[in-house]
């Protein structure tokens, strides 16, 4: 083993995990060491439910994500989503269109074809998430989720082509599915503005990939029963620690598979973002009771993907 562990070394990258967890000296821009996200906030009215239930308990979260995606909200939607985020400083980060699991191919489907889960097949494929970018910029979103290598690859480049703005979001979905510091290193080379991480690495293996990367890591707290169900409450101070900078996020156990959402889940979705806020305000107090000095970023801060005005857009 020496010889890989010197090889390794020699490329700068660890060559074990880290098991000591030595305390991140890496912020957001702003100093802080943790943001906060709730995912899964399907639609206009699962987002007022949410903003009104953290307004009601008092939370500051950084981040809404979405993952139905551009492609199945409306115009009117979307521009609605931006400006109830807009208003608050808050960032809005919606999946890309057809992928995997969603085109006709069955392989994604399957028990042996899952590991290609959310990538896009095909080169039109390719072309409908550009596009699906691109809609949601002109509707003045400024952060979306991304699940394939070579998608990432292009809003690098649609970036560099003046079809991306500059401040544009990208976050790296957890079913992009590296998992080592090598290959999380290659997604922030690719164009990766964030990283959500698989859900079950260890601390020591987190702190060996927080070593190799500058850009945030995103990290489940609780994660959804189709991604492992686990609940890491007493973890996040260290999590926070030793991953900084880090979104924290706080999924849901014991839920239904609301994708593709739409009018036939409404409801529970209301129901569903409710508890996610209920949630965040349990891992809130851990901080609060674990790790009072963690710094955290105010709303509107710095390489937040805040969206913007139609109106204020220069439109391609």
């Amino acid at each position: 083993m020496k010889e890989s562990r010197e090889l390794l070394e020699k490329l700068g990258y660890p060559s074990t995990d880290y098991k000591e967890l030595p305390t991140s000296t890496k912020t957001f821009p702003d100093g802080a060491q943790y943001r906060i996200e709730i995912p899964s906030v399907e639609g206009p009215v699962a987002l007022k439910a949410a903003l009104a239930e953290i307004d009601k308990r008092g939370l500051t979260v950084h981040r809404v994500s979405q993952g139905s995606g551009i492609m199945l909200q409306t115009d009117e939607e979307i521009k609605e989503m931006c400006e109830l985020t807009a208003e608050r400083g808050m960032e809005l980060s919606l999946f890309v269109g057809p992928r995997g699991t969603w085109d006709i191919s069955a392989q994604p489907l399957t028990s042996g074809g899952q590991s290609i889960a959310l990538r896009h097949e095909g080169a039109d494929q390719l072309v409908y998430a550009m596009e699906d970018l691109k809609r949601g910029a002109e509707l003045g979103l400024r952060g979306a989720l991304v699940a394939d290598e070579g998608l990432l690859l292009l809003t690098k480049e649609m970036k560099k082509a003046g079809q991306l703005p500059e401040d544009f979001v990208v976050k790296a979905s957890v079913q992009m599915g590296s998992a080592n510091p090598v290959s999380i290193k290659l997604m922030q080379d690719l164009g990766a503005d964030t990283y959500n991480v698989p859900t079950a690495l260890t601390l020591a293996k987190l702190a060996s990939i927080r070593q190799s990367i500058d850009i945030p890591i995103d990290l489940y707290v609780e994660v959804p029963d189709n991604l492992g169900g686990f609940l890491r409450y007493y973890e996040i101070p260290e999590i926070i620690r030793v991953l900084a900078p880090v979104y924290i996020k706080f999924g849901l156990r014991n839920h239904p598979d609301v994708y593709p959402s739409g009018k036939q889940w409404e409801k529970i979705n209301v129901e569903l973002a409710q508890e996610r806020v209920r949630r965040t305000a349990l891992g809130v107090q851990m901080i609060e009771r674990y790790y009072p000095e963690a710094k955290t970023s105010k709303l509107g801060a710095e390489g937040l993907g805040i969206p913007v005005k139609v109106d204020n857009l220069v439109t391609t």
